[in-house]
């Protein structure tokens, strides 16, 4: 009979190295997030994000544009699709990680889309969208690489680098964990 202890669970699971089997980005952004969360800057430390060409990633087989997403100074938003440029605006909302990029046609806006802050770090810039997107046939993240570090990448190979984070930081509280044995039966020898 099996026992289940969710401190055992979450030890068995911190030093485990092996990436989780899944079959979209969504469902391995579901159980790599909470791992990694800890590492995660927020919106107001915009020197994470401002002026950083961030490639989008996609899981689609349709899929095979080069999206870059560009978020400037002054609240200008840049979409190039295949280096045909898209303009528009984005804002961040007071006390929350929660970003709201409208896509403009002149001075209309003809897409404006609410995300709130998964993860960022200087290589990941990860957003969800507000919603059940599951339940309307959409993805509920938006995973963006900095353009330098995802070039070559599949989806795959992102996902990899963003668990890299966690089976990085399972390897040292491995190691912490040892050198603490360690210390504990040296102290228990010296009493001998």
């Amino acid at each position: 009979m099996a026992i289940d202890n969710p401190l055992l669970d979450k030890l068995n699971r911190t030093l485990s190295l092996e990436l989780p089997e899944a079959h979209s980005i969504d469902q391995y952004l579901d159980m790599i997030l909470p791992e990694i969360k800890m590492h995660s800057e927020d919106l107001r430390e915009r020197e994470f994000y401002i002026d950083t060409r961030w490639l989008e990633i996609s899981d689609k087989d349709d899929f095979h544009e080069a999206v870059l997403h560009i978020f400037r100074d002054d609240d200008e938003y840049l979409l190039s699709i295949d280096g045909n440029i898209n303009t528009g605006v984005w804002r961040t909302l007071p006390k929350s990680n929660t970003i709201i990029i409208d896509q403009m046609d002149g001075d209309a806006v003809i897409k404006s889309e609410l995300f709130d802050l998964a993860f960022l770090n200087k290589d990941f810039f990860v957003l969800k969208k507000h919603g059940d997107q599951k339940r309307i046939g959409k993805t509920k993240y938006r995973l963006l690489g900095r353009e330098a570090h995802v070039r070559k990448f599949v989806w795959r190979d992102a996902i990899e680098s963003l668990y890299n984070l966690h089976r990085n930081n399972g390897q040292y509280v491995g190691v912490m964990v040892a050198v603490g044995v360690v210390v504990l039966i040296l102290v228990l020898l010296s009493f001998y």
